[in-house]
């Protein structure tokens, strides 16, 4: 599935500020309200989809992980859908956590940090 466009649901460009995209919001929404167009399946879907645009864009941290992996929650594409390519790795620390998190309830995870902090430092 594709990802959707919020920017362009709004109509606003990728570095709008809050108040352009509040200003965006309110002006499409209006047109679309249901109240507006009774029993109009187009416009009631439009109008969920300016809500879904405005929601993430107006929160800071949904814009952030919006714009970095293409998902409001932050989720990669391939490892849970957005974004694509390598961008969005925080580090081995994420990757092995995502590799190994999963096996065993972390236990390998958890042997290899023990092993990495039992390490004599220079």
């Amino acid at each position: 599935m594709a990802k959707k466009d919020y920017y362009e649901i709004l109509g606003v460009s990728k570095n709008a500020t809050p108040d352009e995209i509040k200003k965006a919001y309110r002006t499409q929404v209006k047109k679309y309200h249901p109240d507006l167009h009774p029993g109009d399946e187009a416009a009631a879907e439009k109008f969920k989809e300016l809500n879904e645009a405005h929601e993430v864009l107006s929160d800071e941290k949904k814009r952030k992980n919006y714009d970095t992996f293409g998902d409001p929650n932050g989720n990669m594409g391939g490892f849970g859908g957005g974004a694509s390519g390598f961008g969005g790795f925080g580090g081995f620390e994420d990757i092995f956590g995502d590799i190994f998190g999963g096996f065993g309830g972390g236990e390998l995870e958890r042997r290899l940090k023990q092993k990495v902090k039992t390490l004599p430092s220079n």
